[in-house]
């Protein structure tokens, strides 16, 4: 950061012979400027206090301006600014937080630039992404295929086609075809094989009995039994998403191998029900699964010849409530959402294993309130996930989009600000 403040002053300073060498130069200290205070400003406001103290500095608005300047020039770094600028919109602002990214925005980007580079791998990629955020997923299929056919030299990036056609085609409900992607990041990615081997069991877990053939049944016991296999350790520590699946895998052979709708569970998790509440369509496919297992879940319960559902049953039912209170969220239904989410957060003392369900309950009324207008209830909501839940697993991903919430809510300095308070 410090290099890219220098070369900021050699700009500014600087007498140029060469207006070429001035443009190119400028596009580089835009890309560099841009990318570091757009990142820096994702992160919680302490964090960002300290690396303003050693002098780095988190500006959004300046980081935006920045990159933005530099796609519009004619600079050898142009295509990096506008990556840059597709890459927070399309991807940064759906994992880390409630909002959406400027689609508007990113639709002109990629017009300019698919016309001058039409056969540019990621530049389909982000075409296809950008689908896929609209939620027209069969437009969304289409660009990333676009993307995996147009190169053969760099194979790591069929990987990443075929991670979003994987989860395409899990939001079409269409678990044949999203195990085929599935299969192939177990046995040709290196990235986590843990998350590959759980997906792709989660997935199989999702197709009726009826529908599996025995040797399928005897496949998702022995990818169950791999998870924890490949699990790694990176500085010393476990990434979290591995210790999610790791944990599922454990209560998968505690329930005498049985989940609840985990791969549903996953979309949640990596923050994909957004997209449901582009189409009504899209969020009903997956209410009608999520009530569909309440009843299945209802009716084992009622069998009290089985101790073992009866040990998670509260986690069960949480889950499944919190995945209806989400997809009515999305389905504009906010008293019959928020009635789920207070059902699960009211289970909280009863759980067994999975109280990182209850904190992701509370923002996502937090986030009802925010649409209904209530921002002072919405901050209460936030502040109370923050400060009174702690341990749960993915505490650090749902802490992101509290951090981006609180941000919108209250201001920069919002840390500063007591809960309830106008900022």
């Amino acid at each position: 950061f410090g290099y890219c403040r220098e070369c900021n002053n050699i700009l500014t300073q600087r007498t140029w012979e060469s207006e070429s060498s001035k443009l190119h130069f400028e596009s580089g200290v835009r890309m560099g400027l841009g990318t570091f205070n757009l990142m820096i400003s994702l992160l919680p406001a302490r964090i960002i206090k300290l690396l303003e103290f050693i002098g780095f500095s988190g500006n959004k608005q300046s980081g935006m301006q920045d990159l933005v300047t530099g796609s519009q020039s004619a600079g050898i770094r142009q295509v990096l600014c506008v990556m840059t600028l597709l890459g927070y919109n399309l991807i940064v602002c759906y994992v880390l937080s409630h909002k959406e990214g400027d689609l508007r925005f990113c639709d002109e980007l990629l017009v300019k630039q698919l016309k001058q580079y039409p056969d540019g791998v990621w530049f389909l990629f982000f075409k296809g992404r950008l689908e896929f955020m609209k939620g027209n997923l069969d437009e969304a299929l289409k660009w990333y295929k676009k993307s995996w056919k147009s190169q053969s030299v760099w194979p790591q990036f069929h990987h990443l086609c075929f991670w979003e056609l994987l989860w395409v085609n899990c939001l079409r409900l269409d678990w044949r075809e999203s195990l085929l992607f599935a299969t192939y990041l177990v046995e040709n990615s290196k990235w986590s094989r843990t998350i590959y081997t759980y997906q792709k069991a989660s997935i199989m877990c999702m197709l009726k009995q009826s529908e599996l053939h025995s040797s399928e049944v005897r496949t998702i016991a022995n990818l169950m039994k791999e998870v924890p296999k490949y699990k790694q350790r990176i500085a010393g520590k476990s990434l979290p998403m591995e210790k999610f699946a790791c944990k599922k895998t454990e209560r998968f052979f505690a329930q005498q191998s049985f989940l609840y709708v985990p791969a549903l569970e996953l979309m949640y998790v990596w923050n994909l029900f957004k997209i449901l509440g582009k189409h009504f369509h899209l969020a009903d496919g997956v209410f009608r699964i999520v009530e569909e297992n309440l009843k299945h879940f209802e009716e084992r319960e009622n069998n009290k010849s089985n101790p073992t559902y009866g040990v998670y049953g509260t986690d069960n039912k949480a889950l499944l409530l919190l995945l209806k209170g989400a997809c009515l969220r999305q389905m504009n239904s906010p008293l019959q959402a928020t009635s789920c989410l207070e059902n699960v957060i009211a289970m909280y003392k009863d759980l067994k294993e999975d109280h990182y369900l209850v904190p992701y309950a509370i923002v996502e009324l937090a986030l009802i309130y925010i649409d209904q207008g209530n921002k002072d209830q919405a901050i209460l909501a936030l502040e109370d996930a923050k400060k009174n839940y702690s341990g749960y697993s993915l505490e650090s991903r749902l802490h992101f989009r509290i951090h981006t919430a609180l941000m919108e809510l209250k201001g920069k300095s919002y840390e500063n600000i007591p809960a309830g308070a106008d900022p």
